[in-house]
């Protein structure tokens, strides 16, 4: 097997680095053009929901068989597929005349997003294996990932206040353009010719759908509630689909998600602690962006702009902490910090009310978070994705994506819900009817929802000290304990 590194690897990272980011982006971009496009086409309150949710529905719900579609066919090819795919729907999105045409279009992104997000960490996991190459590798992936979404927001108000709406999805064509030159270009496969002929076509069916209806069931949540019979049947049917995948893996000699894996506690921590520190995250950028503009009268682009030091965070956090000290460390001594800082800055966050002022109140806790967050994602998806054989390396990245949609999804639903009732038993427990009175209710609604995801963030603390070990990477992969069920994956 030839182990020479690829001297075009780095340009490669880029076509990677370009492919996650219009993943990214699409989880916000479209978010603030929403009430133009709603306008535009007519669309209900009661149904614009389904912008944001068609996407993730399809996204979330598909990550699984997508990443085990790129072990089986070639992660390079299956890359191309999904950026073409994503390029494609975002066109159609983009000229869509109806809420069924930009709903069908919004679903086919996910599709696509589901193939090409798992081939694309799963490429940078096998083209960089030498330790301190793959922790700059990982660094500058994790950033993009952590940031896309604030670039979003600060697109999405540039594109809908300066051009149109429509742009928010057209801009995808141009990006995919240039990832699918850089992936023909400057990346290979690595060793998947051969790999495995079988689908595990009911495994596929049964993750898809448990984890479909779980995401469908949260979505419905704030508008039907938590106890209605909607979302608990959903809830109930999710859990029975997945269980029933459990034991469909147990059986299979081709199993989608080799349950092997999981059985590793240092990727257990890892991908436990994505998915607590996914809630917070999300939470900040759903109650600071309604807090920006619904309270302090900010723009769509000026509440963009807000977010960058959240951005710059992020970046100092994952490239200039974590890649540089991953290697030597290991990964729990950067995720405890990274997790308590984070935790500190949403605790902070917590404390805006109507007059506070973005220099003394936002600013602080969002540069923190940024920090904080930067050196948690970049150990923890090196954590997840490290020590699998190559065959598995789609799967686990995957599985990782999965982690972060399911842990986003539940920010949203949860902390949505709970900002809705403290604000609805404030404004009737103290007689709120004037727009200060209104505003004053909603901040409390948001600082306690915070609260929330200040617990989200300290449960992953808790996941990185019991679950992940402390020795630093070594051979491409995080150092396994002894006991550890998997052997180290060779280099590809």
């Amino acid at each position: 097997m030839d182990t020479t590194p690829d001297p075009r690897r780095w340009w490669g990272l880029g076509a990677i680095a370009l492919a996650q980011l219009m993943v990214v982006l699409d989880m916000t971009i479209v978010n603030i053009a929403l009430p133009t496009a709603q306008a535009d086409l007519g669309i209900s309150d009661a149904d614009r929901q389904w912008v944001i949710t068609a996407y993730t529905l399809a996204f979330g719900g598909l990550l699984l068989l997508g990443g085990r579609l790129g072990d089986v066919f070639g992660r390079k090819r299956t890359l191309i597929i999904g950026l073409v795919g994503f390029a494609v729907a975002s066109a159609l999105g983009g000229v869509a005349q109806t809420f069924a045409m930009l709903l069908i279009a919004r679903a086919l992104q996910g599709v696509f997003a589901a193939l090409l997000a798992p081939a694309a960490l799963s490429m940078l996991n096998v083209t960089f294996t030498e330790p301190k190459e793959r922790a700059r590798a990982l660094g500058v992936y994790g950033a993009v990932a952590g940031g896309g979404a604030a670039i979003g927001l600060i697109l999405g108000g540039a594109l809908t206040q300066y051009l149109d709406w429509r742009w928010t999805l057209m801009v995808n064509v141009p990006i995919a353009a240039v990832a699918i030159i850089g992936a023909t270009m400057f990346l290979r496969d690595h060793g998947t010719s051969g790999i495995r002929t079988r689908l595990d076509v009911p495994g596929a069916l049964l993750a898809t759908g448990g984890v479909l209806a779980i995401v469908y069931a949260l979505s419905e949540a704030e508008q039907h509630g938590w106890g209605s019979t909607l979302v608990l049947s959903m809830l109930g049917l999710g859990a029975a689909l997945l269980a029933l995948f459990v034991v469909v893996e147990r059986r299979t000699p081709h199993a989608l998600l080799p349950l092997h894996l999981l059985r590793d506690r240092n990727r257990a921590g890892a991908l436990a602690a994505v998915g607590l520190t996914q809630i917070g995250m999300f939470g900040v950028f759903l109650f600071l962006t309604y807090y920006m503009q619904g309270i302090q009268g900010y723009s769509p682009l000026k509440t963009g702009v807000a977010f960058l030091p959240m951005v710059v965070g992020m970046m100092s956090g994952a490239v200039g902490i974590s890649a540089r000290f991953l290697p030597r460390v290991g990964p729990r001594r950067l995720m405890i910090p990274g997790t308590l800082i984070g935790a500190a800055a949403l605790a902070f966050l917590t404390q805006i009310d109507v007059g506070s002022t973005y220099w003394l109140h936002v600013f602080p806790g969002l540069l923190l978070l940024g920090l904080g967050m930067g050196m948690t994602f970049m150990p923890s998806m090196a954590t997840a994705t490290g020590g699998v054989r190559g065959t598995d390396a789609g799967v686990v990245s995957a599985t990782l994506n999965t982690t972060q949609q399911v842990g986003g999804s539940i920010g949203i639903a949860l902390l949505n819900t709970v900002a809705a009732t403290v604000t609805t038993s404030w404004i009737t427990d103290n007689g709120a009817t004037t727009p200060a009175e209104l505003a004053e209710a909603t901040v409390q609604g948001f600082s306690t929802a915070m609260w929330i995801s200040v617990g989200a963030v300290l449960l992953a603390t808790v996941a990185a000290v019991t679950l992940v070990q402390t020795r630093p990477m070594s051979g491409g992969a995080h150092a396994e304990e002894p006991s550890a069920v998997e052997p180290a994956a060779e280099p590809a």
